[in-house]
C-alpha cells in the first residue's frame, strides 16, 4: 500500500540518519558503489553477520560487556563521549565496520588506519590509578572478543539465517584479520578459542561504578526519542538476556531466566520483525 509505503520509508531514512550520521548516505554510496576488490567475498559470514539487523542487539550487548574491564571503561569514558554524543559514537562505529566488512580493500584500510591514529592519541590513568592506553594489544583483543562473541550470538538468536558450526568458526577467522590490523593479539580464530578467551580474561573484570553507570544510561536513560521508547527497551531486554550469567550479577541487572526464555525473547523477535519491515532486509 502507497501509505504503508511511505511509513516505511520515513522511518528507513530516520533509523538510517540516527545509526550513520549526517554523511551516512554519502558513505554508504562510496561504501557499496565503489568498485575494486574487498577483504570479504559476498554471501561470507562477516557479511551475513554484520549486514543483519541482529547487529542492534549485538552492538548493546558489547558495550555491557566491554564496560566491565577497568581500563577499556576509563578509556571510554574519558574519550569517547558516549555521554554527550552517542549517536556520533554509534555512527563511526557502524561506519567502520562498514567499511571493513564491505568496503573496498583501500577503504578498509583507510578505515584501520584512521583508528588506529586515534587509538594511539586515547590514554590516560583509570581510576584506580593504573595507566591505560587504547592502542595497549592486550586491550583491543578485549573489545574485539567482546564485540565478536555478541554480534554472533545475537545472530544466532536473533539473525534471520543463523550460521552453521563451520560458517561460526570462520565468522570468527574473518573477524580476526581485521582485529590484528588494529593491533590486536591473539585473536581466537574458532568459536572454541572465542569462548576460551573470553573466560580468560573474566579475572580483570569488575563491577564498577563507571559500569553500573554505563548500564543504567543504556538501560534506563537511552538517547532516544520518547516514541521509539518501546521498541528500544524490547532491544534491550534482548541483549541482556544474552549476556552470561556473571555479567548479569557484575551489572547489577536483574535476570529470570523463565521469563527471559519466553517473553524476553518473544520481544526481542518481535522488534528484529519490525526492524526488517522499516528497513526492508
Amino acid at each position: 500500500m502507497p501509505v504503508l509505503d511511505a511509513v516505511r520509508s520515513r522511518l528507513n531514512r530516520e533509523l538510517f540518519a540516527r545509526v550513520a550520521g549526517e554523511n551516512g548516505p554519502a558513505a554508504r554510496e562510496r561504501i557499496h558503489g565503489t568498485p575494486g576488490p574487498r577483504w570479504f567475498a559476498p554471501g561470507s559470514p562477516i557479511r551475513r553477520v554484520h549486514g543483519d539487523v541482529s547487529m542492534y542487539v549485538g552492538g548493546l550487548r558489547a558495550l555491557l560487556l566491554q564496560s566491565l574491564h577497568p581500563l577499556a571503561m576509563a578509556a571510554v569514558a574519558g574519550h569517547s563521549g558516549f555521554r554527550g554524543d552517542p549517536w556520533g559514537r554509534l555512527a563511526r562505529t557502524s561506519t567502520f565496520l562498514a567499511e571493513t566488512t564491505f568496503g573496498t580493500v583501500e577503504h578498509a584500510e583507510q578505515a584501520v588506519a584512521k583508528v588506529r591514529g586515534v587509538h594511539q592519541r586515547v590514554r590516560g590513568h583509570a581510576p584506580d590509578g593504573r595507566p591505560y592506553h587504547a592502542s595497549d594489544p592486550h586491550l583491543l583483543t578485549w573489545v574485539h572478543v567482546a564485540e565478536i562473541d555478541s554480534f554472533l550470538r545475537a545472530h544466532q538468536r536473533y539473525g534471520r539465517s543463523p550460521l552453521g558450526p563451520a560458517e561460526s568458526d570462520e565468522y570468527v577467522a574473518q573477524t580476526a584479520q581485521v582485529a590484528r590490523r588494529l593491533g590486536a593479539v591473539q585473536v581466537p580464530e574458532t568459536t572454541a578459542e572465542l569462548a576460551e578467551i573470553v573466560e580468560a580474561y573474566r579475572p580483570e573484570l569488575a563491577s564498577t561504578a563507571a559500569a553500573r553507570e554505563t548500564t543504567r544510561f543504556l538501560l534506563l536513560q537511552p538517547p532516544v526519542p520518547w516514541v521509539a521508547r518501546a521498541p528500544y527497551t524490547l532491544l534491550a531486554c534482548a541483549a541482556v538476556g544474552l549476556l552470561p550469567e556473571w555479567a548479569h550479577r557484575m551489572l547489577q541487572v536483574p535476570y529470570l531466566p523463565p521469563v527471559e526464555a519466553t517473553v524476553g525473547r518473544a520481544g526481542g523477535h518481535a522488534v528484529m520483525s519490525g526492524l526488517r519491515w522499516i528497513t526492508a532486509g
